[in-house]
């Protein structure tokens, strides 16, 4: 049976990986100053972000229904029409625990259990709350045939690997050497490895997502929906679950790429942030005032091009100066140079 063992990201971790975390702590850090001045903002993402989430991460699971439904559905309508509907509702319902009470949330096998059974209970699906009784695969679709790329763990040995998996999160989430945000995606990992469940395991892996992100202190996906981020990015990650889970039952898997993945997700789920408060600029500003505006209120570094896309009313030339003027007062930092510069406050 596999043996879990998370020590190794306390070792060498590549650079690439160190610096985007690096970035996304800074982030962090910055994000509850910029809550406590647009509060009203907030709260319209907030809104946005439940939508989004219920239905990203159902589409990935090609589990869909209208969009007028959706928005029902995620202010609190209860009545479902199809089957589709059903497992929305309880994804919404799980979902919302975890933004209203997860710090109440116990991370355990318990907690994960009631979970799933919350997720299925709407659409009355056999065996929720429970984790599986028969063998099941991981497959894609080639050439109008089914192919097998991975076989997860059998049921015989899903709750010891369970067990072993929290284990060996808990030891790892107190070691201060460990960054969390690569825990997190090196548990994901395993938990889909795992696939623990007949039906909804996927669904799983995003709340649970959700869940840790919250427990280490991000709430980013209060206000973005991370599980339509992965949705816009399915491709991706199915490359990347793939390409992590090769000799995974041996030990010898490489977990970078599933992490790069998610850390870059978790990334742009920041960018996308950063869109939806440059949205909001107060058109009452001068021109010149909203380019400064946008550049000192940026929680990531931004290019030229990234300014002209916000303020498409506003010259480039005005950027320009603006832009040199927020340099010379050293407001801000130039990283790189020519077409590929980035500014960033300092």
């Amino acid at each position: 049976m596999r043996k879990f063992d998370y020590s190794f990201l306390e070792e060498l971790v590549p650079a690439k990986l160190v610096n985007l975390t690096a970035i996304i702590y800074d982030i962090k850090g910055k994000e509850s100053v910029r809550l406590k001045n647009s509060p009203s903002l907030f709260d319209k993402l907030k809104e946005k972000a439940i939508r989004d989430s219920i239905k990203g991460s159902n589409a990935i699971e090609n589990i869909r229904t209208t969009e007028q439904r959706i928005n029902e559905i995620a202010s609190g309508d209860n009545k479902a029409y199809t089957h589709s509907e059903e497992e929305i509702i309880g994804y919404r319902n799980a979902l919302n625990d975890i933004h209203n009470y997860n710090q109440r949330i116990i991370f355990d096998k318990t907690s994960i259990l009631s979970l799933h059974k919350q997720l299925l209970d709407i659409a009355k699906i056999d065996n929720r709350g429970h984790f599986k009784t028969e063998p099941n695969v991981i497959s894609e679709k080639q050439n109008g045939r089914n192919i097998v790329i991975f076989v997860p763990t059998p049921p015989k040995d899903v709750d010891a690997s369970i067990d072993q998996m929290l284990i060996a999160f808990n030891e790892a989430s107190h070691n201060p050497n460990i960054n969390p945000l690569l825990l997190i995606s090196c548990f994901i990992l395993d938990f889909l490895c795992v696939h623990p469940f007949d039906d909804g395991n996927g669904r799983m892996s995003r709340l649970l997502t959700l869940l840790l992100l919250y427990k280490a202190g991000f709430d980013i996906g209060k206000f973005i929906s991370i599980e339509n981020m992965i949705n816009e990015n399915k491709s991706e990650y199915y490359r990347t679950l793939q390409a992590s889970s090769i000799d995974w039952h041996e030990n010898k898997n490489n977990y970078e790429p599933f992490m790069l993945y998610m850390i870059q997700i978790l990334y742009q789920c920041y960018i996308k942030l950063d869109e939806n408060v440059f949205s909001q600029i107060d058109q009452k500003l001068t021109k010149s005032e909203r380019i400064e505006h946008l550049l000192l209120n940026a929680f990531v570094p931004i290019s030229k091009r990234k300014i002209q896309d916000q303020l498409p009313d506003i010259s480039e030339q005005l950027i320009e100066m603006v832009l040199a003027k927020l340099l010379k007062e050293e407001k801000i930092i130039k990283i790189g140079s020519y077409k590929d510069a980035l500014y960033y406050r300092k």
